[in-house]
């Protein structure tokens, strides 16, 4: 995706460092820097800034719909994928009796909303089997009760890939539930297909190679109504300051529903900059540099003893791919004593391959690794 020279001035940082973890955190190119420098170039301004701010949250609110194959009004950026989850669980009113179906292999922010004590519903798990969501399983937990149907498109545990229409038109067929979709770790590594999804989540420090404090959150015009959030504010609410605006108060639908206050500035001028870096790169293009890579890596883990717990499909795999190993805090320590970095958690190692990424990166890794297993 980038030649040597680009690389070194967008990514500075990578020189000398074998980055192998953006599903856990990106590393932003420079340019995301300069817009958080502009941020407080503009905020110095005092309330004249704030023409600029919202220039930049209309213009990233546009990036960010060319990416969800929806308009700058079906979109909207929140603070973070968890509040973007627990505005959804407010939204849909639940009551004794309904239904909503998670899965083992999300990321806690889209599964526990519906968990807590307060919620009513009752919670159905999709299970997955050899670490993928079989869509053999999931029409049994389909239902006239079910509300919603909540999912990742890619697991940030072992980096499966569901088939989102396949899923989508189970869901249809089976329930009258709204399907929500995490998409933090496809949007900015793969091309996406979200056309009917009802609501669309994503983080925005991880694969967009932006900041913290973003939540990117689309909601077809046709499911506005489904997602009126209840909550206070004033960004969300239908007339915040008029002459009723002490006696009640009216969420607007859809998207608009779940920016609630004002917006988070400096992590708007950070994504705007970020997923207009990745138009100008196209992701199509960061795809197919950025695959090869990983099954080359996943070809030379798999020669290695170590348990593989992804599923190898071509069509199920992103960017990720994960595996354990007895010794895997051990092999994690000696590969971050050569500045090597992937994902380690409870004897699981997950790798990940962006578009930054290149073939010494992986030649680096899979000797690394051989190296540091043999003497674990």
């Amino acid at each position: 995706m980038l030649t040597e020279d680009s690389r070194r001035r967008d990514f500075p940082s990578l020189e000398g460092m074998t980055y192998l973890n953006t599903a856990a955190e990106g590393v932003p190119s420079l340019a995301v820097g300069e817009a958080l420098a502009e941020y407080f170039r503009d905020k110095q301004r005092g309330m004249d800034g704030r023409d600029a701010h919202f220039r930049r949250w209309e213009e990233a609110k546009e990036l960010t719909a060319g990416m969800f194959g929806l308009s700058p009004a079906e979109v909207t950026i929140c603070s973070c994928s968890s509040e973007a989850y627990n505005l959804a669980a407010l939204a849909l009113r639940l009551k004794p009796g309904d239904e909503v179906v998670i899965n083992d292999l999300d990321f806690p922010a889209g599964a526990t909303p519906w968990l807590q004590e307060g919620c009513p519903a009752t919670v159905k798990v999709w299970r997955s089997r050899q670490g993928a969501l079989r869509l053999e399983d999931l029409p049994p937990l389909l239902g006239p009760r079910t509300r919603l149907v909540t999912v990742s498109l890619v697991s940030f545990f072992n980096g499966f890939r569901i088939d989102e229409q396949a899923v989508l038109a189970t869901v249809r067929k089976h329930s009258p539930a709204l399907m929500a979709l995490d998409v933090t770790q496809a949007l900015g590594r793969i091309p996406l297909k979200l056309q009917d999804i009802d609501l669309i989540v994503s983080s925005t420090h991880k694969w967009i190679l932006a900041s913290h404090g973003g939540g990117l959150v689309g909601v077809p015009r046709a499911r506005a109504e489904d997602w009126r959030v209840p909550a206070g504010g004033w960004h969300n609410l239908e007339d915040p300051f008029g002459a009723g605006r002490c006696e009640r108060a009216v969420s607007r639908p859809g998207a608009a529903s779940f920016t609630v206050g004002m917006p988070n500035f400096p992590a708007v001028y950070a994504i705007r900059a970020a997923l207009d870096y990745l138009r100008q790169v196209g992701v199509a293009a960061i795809h197919q540099a950025a695959q090869p890579l990983l099954l080359a890596c996943l070809d030379e883990v798999k020669r290695l003893p170590v348990e593989l717990i992804t599923p190898v499909e071509p069509d199920h795999l992103a960017g990720i791919f994960a595996f354990r190993h007895a010794h895997a805090a051990d092999i994690h320590r000696r590969l971050r004593e050569r500045n090597i970095h992937v994902m380690s958690h409870a004897g699981r190692l997950r790798v990940a391959i962006h578009g930054y990424n290149t073939s010494a990166d992986v030649e680096r890794f899979v000797t690394a690794l051989h190296e540091a297993s043999q003497e674990a």
